[in-house]
């Protein structure tokens, strides 16, 4: 299975720092370096696909960036929303570094927010089961879930995903392969 992700848009509170999460904040008007990177994107996009589905979170970020991308027929996929940072929404994502440091950057599938990280882990392997019959998939989605399924990708779960950067507007293909093993599925590289 061939996932390609694109980060939504930049927001206003993507650019003030501070962590959105289930907010359902939308994103700034569109500048023309931003309009220069969904040009250069749109060509690779052209030259990947046809898409078997276009996928977005219930959040209108995602569903704004997917428009912006000239792609209108989209499917909403809750299991694509972004992390619940619980209290930290709305606040500065240094705050929730400083107070969990390297549990956040080290290990954080054992973190509490909103949602554990291993109920969001879990999420996100439940994403994979769910779209297995695809073969190429067009997903606008957020950084934390991103993030996290790279790591995954990379490692086989989300303890990785902190020390991943992943900018507003960028592409990242992934090529999975479902390994089933005695009726448990395990996610791995292609």
């Amino acid at each position: 299975m061939l996932i390609f992700l694109i980060r939504h848009l930049p927001t206003d509170w993507n650019k003030k720092g501070l962590l959105q999460g289930r907010r359902d904040v939308p994103i700034d008007p569109i500048t023309p370096n931003v309009s220069k990177q969904i040009q250069k994107n749109k060509q690779l996009l052209n030259e990947m696909g046809p898409f078997d589905i276009v996928l977005t979170s219930t959040l209108k970020r995602t569903q704004q960036t997917a428009t912006h991308y000239g792609f209108t027929n989209y499917r909403c996929e809750e299991l694509l929303d972004e992390l619940d940072f619980g209290s930290f929404e709305g606040i500065e994502k240094r705050k929730l570094i400083e107070k969990y440091q390297s549990e956040w950057l080290e290990h954080p599938r054992h973190l509490v927010l909103g949602e554990s990280l291993a109920d969001f882990e879990n999420r996100i392997f439940a994403f994979l089961e769910k779209y297995a019959s695809y073969q190429k998939i067009l997903v606008f989605g957020h950084g934390s879930w991103i993030r996290a399924v790279t790591s995954i990708h990379e490692i086989g779960n989300v303890n990785k995903m902190n020390q991943i950067v992943v900018e507003n507007n960028t592409l990242i293909p992934l090529d999975f392969i479902n390994h089933s093993l005695g009726g448990n599925h395990h996610w791995v590289a292609h």
